[in-house]
């Protein structure tokens, strides 16, 4: 199929669709034949402005709409949502390739942070001190922002937007959202949905681009707050950036997430899991294990066991039955990956089994690479050192767990671990000894619920806040202090600093 032949997505703003004005435009692709489906236009400097706008001037309305009744909206959309999950993941597979089962896990666990935003008016409410001095109190606010932004990946293009959007509008924010180029249709049936659900016009506009449109977002004046989910070097030119036109930014970077299993451990179990962990949407996780340590005696079995169960693995189009991992997202970033496997080779890891040599029946011209497994990688090579993003699993071997905890926490690094053991001290030893934001025991993919936090440390983070849970909260309100008397009778002119007396 041509590209002058296939549908143009519009952008969302004020509640309908609109044309770009910019007149540049990329292609979306199936990424399971490498056909072209459908145009996405890359918003201008313009179509950001008018986006902005609109928010803009439906922020007071919906600031000021009591937060139950903003919550009620979520309710409503939450319900449109669940009707609707499978129209959604259906997209998803499309657009980004991953299998439909892994696509509808997605969609649930947006659909959970909706329903934890719901209960959000809870979590607004301020603090109230009585009597701080003589006949005066205080008492806090908390208060919305404004226009917030988010830019999201093409790994989750429902998950990631509902981490932020539905957050910042329980506290009365408004929002702009510019989704991944690479799958951006999954965003316009949410905004949808939104507005059936009862969203006022100008609450939610979306508007898709590449970095001239996401620049436009993190200049413009009347933004007030910037989320971002994406590769390091990404959030961090997002977090320098926004931050410098004095925006508030949570910029969630990348990962190299490490896997340590102890010689006690669940053999067995530990490759069942490692296997979901490494493999699942071939590897496009931001939360994917890719980099196993293991401890001691365990390497060999492990390995064996890793190499068994991967080669068992189905590679195919994501919505076809019993597939067990879809392509990767576009050509490039195929072409990408396999290029890391070449220099795992010449650099002298164990090349256990090679996903290049996959055999897709019915392929065509798909962007498919299968499991690949290396053992006896070293610290400095590059499999190791890069976020691959790919269906690629490193194991590192490691004499004691000191040296395994040494690994894991000289990594730049620090979005997600894994510990595999029977042990209950090293459990909890583990918990406080590494340096990584989410944690996982015999849990593979540590992500947390909604009403808890999602967010790494060191370069997997920039900014200070989490998304989503009571973090997400914080981000998009800021808080007020007011201090208050009512005197009964004029005041003597007092130039001091005020005290208790």
């Amino acid at each position: 199929m041509s590209s002058a032949s296939v549908s143009k997505i519009a952008l969302w703003i004020d509640g309908r669709e609109v044309e770009a004005t910019g007149g540049r435009c990329g292609e979306v692709t199936d990424s399971a034949t490498g056909e072209v489906v459908k145009l996405v236009p890359f918003g201008s400097v313009d179509d950001v402005n008018v986006a902005v706008a609109s928010s803009l001037s439906s922020w007071t309305a919906w600031s000021l709409t009591p937060p139950l009744q903003r919550a009620r909206v979520l309710m409503r959309a939450r319900d449109l949502l669940d009707q609707r999950k499978e129209e959604l993941a259906k997209i998803i597979t499309l657009e980004h390739g991953k299998t439909l089962a892994d696509a509808v896990g997605s969609v649930q666990r947006g659909i959970e942070v909706v329903e934890f935003a719901t209960g959000i008016p809870h979590l607004l409410k301020g603090e109230h001190s009585d009597n701080v001095g003589g006949g005066i109190d205080s008492h806090t606010l908390k208060q919305s922002l404004g226009v917030c932004a988010g830019i999201s990946p093409f790994n989750f293009p429902v998950m990631v937007p509902m981490w932020m959007v539905p957050v910042a509008l329980a506290c009365g924010n408004t929002f702009v959202l510019k989704p991944s180029e690479k799958d951006p249709s999954a965003s316009m049936l949410i905004a949808k949905i939104f507005q059936e659900a009862g969203l006022p016009n100008g609450v939610l506009n979306i508007v898709h681009g590449d970095k001239e449109t996401v620049d436009a977002l993190l200049a413009h004046p009347d933004i007030s707050a910037v989320s971002f989910v994406g590769s390091t070097p990404v959030a961090r030119y997002v977090y320098e950036k926004a931050t410098n036109s004095g925006k508030r930014v949570q910029a969630l970077g990348g990962a190299k997430n490490h896997a340590v299993v102890l010689p006690d451990a669940d053999i067995d179990g530990a490759a069942d899991a490692l296997i979901g962990a490494a493999y699942g949407s071939a590897g496009e996780r931001c939360m994917a294990i890719s980099a196993v340590v293991a401890v001691g005696t365990v390497g060999d079995s492990l390995v064996q066991r890793l190499q068994a169960r991967a080669e068992k693995l189905l590679v195919g189009p994501g919505e076809r039955d019993g597939v067990d991992m879809g392509p990767l997202i576009s050509r490039d970033h195929l072409e990408r990956v396999t290029n890391y496997i070449s220099s795992g080779v010449s650099e002298g890891a164990t090349l256990v089994l090679d996903g290049r040599n996959v055999d897709v029946p019915n392929g065509g011209d798909g962007f498919f690479l299968g499991p690949t497994l290396f053992d006896h990688v070293g610290l400095d090579m590059t499999i190791y050192r890069d976020e691959i993003f790919g269906p690629v699993l490193v194991v590192v071997r490691a004499d004691t767990y000191d040296d395994a905890i040494e690994v894991v926490n000289q990594n730049p690094y620090g979005n997600g671990t894994a510990l595999f053991t029977r042990s209950g001290a090293a459990a909890r030893r583990f918990e406080h000894d590494i340096q990584v934001g989410m944690v996982g025991i015999n849990v593979p993919i540590p992500v947390p619920m909604a009403f808890f936090s999602f967010g790494g440390w060191k370069s997997s983070l920039f900014g200070d806040l989490h998304v989503h849970g009571a973090e997400g909260v914080k981000f998009y309100t800021r808080t007020k202090v007011v201090t208050k008397r009512w005197p009964s009778s004029s005041e003597v002119v007092d130039l001091t600093m005020p005290t208790i007396k």
